[in-house]
């Protein structure tokens, strides 16, 4: 493995700015971005998602934060990563939402990024179209710890997002 020259924290040590009450104070949602940059390497960026506005759910509820999001669902999978698991170097599949349960995972980028994630972070992924630079293709991924990783995954039929490192602001 070779030296890596940053590492991120876990978007979930950034604290909530909002306790949600105030209507003219709307929350944000920070999250793991992975996407390929101009120079076809994947990177990885801590992004925030803003635009949530108070809505009901129906039925009487009083409102709560909402963000509607875009884009075609292909598929809402679940999944789980083994004890000692490491996906090689990989692009995302799709873009995609991964929402890590139990357990905890890694992910490192072509740019010498990496994260590890737990439950209460999420990530989308983005890097669909890199490049193969030195043998390195995508991303590699693998689990952290003594458990496996149990991971909600919302794949996307195309990406909802620029490929910018804020697609969600």
């Amino acid at each position: 493995m070779r030296l890596l020259t940053r590492r991120m924290h876990t978007t979930t040590t950034t604290p909530v700015r909002s306790d949600g009450k105030d209507a003219e104070n709307a929350p944000t949602l920070p999250f793991v971005h992975m996407w390929t940059g101009l120079d076809g390497k994947s990177r990885l960026d801590e992004s925030v998602m803003r635009g949530f506005g108070l809505q009901s759910v129906g039925g009487g509820a009083d409102p709560q934060w909402m963000r509607p999001f875009p884009g075609e669902v292909a598929a809402v999978l679940f999944a789980v990563l083994p004890v000692d698991w490491v996906g090689d170097w990989h692009p995302s599949p799709h873009p995609q939402w991964v929402i890590p349960l139990r357990g905890r995972w890694f992910l490192q980028t072509q740019d010498g990024s990496r994260v590890e994630m737990g439950p209460g972070d999420i990530h989308f992924g983005q890097d669909t179209e890199t490049d193969e630079i030195d043998g390195e293709h995508g991303h590699l991924s693998g689990t952290v710890g003594d458990e496996p990783c149990w991971q909600m995954l919302i794949q996307f039929a195309s990406s909802p997002g620029a490929p910018t490192s804020h697609p969600f602001g």
